[in-house]
């Protein structure tokens, strides 16, 4: 096995280290994966720069979307060498009650990789082997994509997929993506595979330009509104497809206070909103508007396991693009990668290859 190494956050902001590590034997239930891509995620740039504490004590390597290959297994999962993997972004311990009930998101004894446990910005990761998602190999190659492409389905895909789920979006449905960049864009292309017709809103012209290619039937500048404009403008666009003016899918994606406060605002008699961005901002809310419009807010932490297997069947199957919105580097470029994303600059999610 080769050299094993993490790019280590010894404290917030300051430059990751690249460590040496022993890698030993993964216990009973365990696998080591040899790490073939990590993407890096709003919720990485938030622990390095935003002061979003990890539940792990620093020094930590931080990553949570992985893709690999398993090397080594213990006990009870000797079965899985040699398989190509996704490994889930939250990985919850699938014996509690909660685990047993279906209820895996709120598994009290999860683990996140980056967060929980050290993560995959590194050449190895040991990790449960109970609920990795398996991938074809020969699908992946007819559907264009390498291992390292997949990783971010671990998060940037499957977290949107379950918040898709959690919406039950039908054929004839209106669905509604405020931030279409990562996460966003693919609420889109999931929301369309579902049978929804899209509405992209977002701050960025480009953005918008490009998911008109990927889903959405309307794309909407949310600068250009002024208050109820841009609800009105919507249904307008509703009445003219012949679509409800009710019970809409709102997906707020942006993680911000202005993009939660647009989605509160688009609330409509049955609608549903969904919380899948995060932010330490605070909002002022009119709670009982949900009252009013007998409509519901569901938050999505992370994705169900469960998920993963049909999530990544969109992807293979073409229902979901990922190559135009991916793009690899090399892993020791991890700190200039954090500085380009933390100031906007990346055209496409970046996913770090040891």
């Amino acid at each position: 096995m080769s050299e094993s190494y993490r790019w280590m956050m010894n404290e917030p902001g300051q430059p990751l280290e690249k460590v040496g590590f022993e890698l030993g034997s993964p216990a009973a239930g365990e696998v080591t994966v040899e790490v073939a891509g990590c993407g890096v995620c709003h919720t990485d740039l938030g622990y390095f720069y935003d002061g979003v504490r990890t539940n792990h004590e620093l020094p930590l390597a931080l990553g949570h979307e992985i893709s690999g290959r398993v090397v080594a297994a213990g006990t009870g999962c000797e079965a899985l060498v040699g398989k190509a993997v996704i490994i889930p972004a939250v990985i919850p311990c699938g014996e509690c009650d909660l685990c047993q009930r279906g209820l895996k998101n709120i598994c009290r004894s999860q683990k996140m990789p980056g967060n929980d446990i050290q993560g995959g910005f590194a050449s190895h990761i040991t990790v449960p082997g109970h609920c990795l998602c398996e991938v074809d190999e020969s699908k992946l190659e007819a559907a264009g994509l390498t291992l390292p492409d997949v990783a971010v389905i671990a998060d940037a895909l499957t977290t949107p997929y379950q918040a898709c789920v959690q919406a039950e979006i039908k054929p004839g449905d209106l669905a509604i993506v405020i931030g279409i960049g990562g996460v966003g864009g693919y609420a889109v292309q999931i929301a369309k595979a579902m049978g929804a017709t899209v509405v992209a809103v977002d701050v960025d012209t480009e953005k918008l330009e490009k998911q008109k290619e990927y889903g959405a039937s309307l794309t909407l500048n949310a600068t250009e509104y002024q208050g109820k404009e841009l609800k009105k403008a919507i249904i307008g666009f509703a009445k003219e497809q012949g679509l409800r003016t009710t019970e809409w899918k709102i997906f707020e994606c942006s993680g911000s206070a202005p993009g939660q406060n647009t989605a509160f605002g688009l609330l409509t008699f049955g609608a549903h909103i969904a919380v899948v961005g995060f932010t330490m901002a605070k909002l002022e809310l009119r709670l009982s508007n949900l009252m009013a419009f007998h409509a519901k807010a569901q938050g999505n932490w992370g994705c169900s396991p469960d998920y993963y297997p049909a999530a990544l069947e969109l992807v293979l199957d073409g229902k979901v693009t990922m190559q135009p919105f991916v793009e690899q580097h090399p892993l020791d470029q991890i700190n200039e990668v954090f500085t380009a994303a933390h100031e906007h600059k990346l055209t496409a999610r970046a996913i770090l290859v040891p």
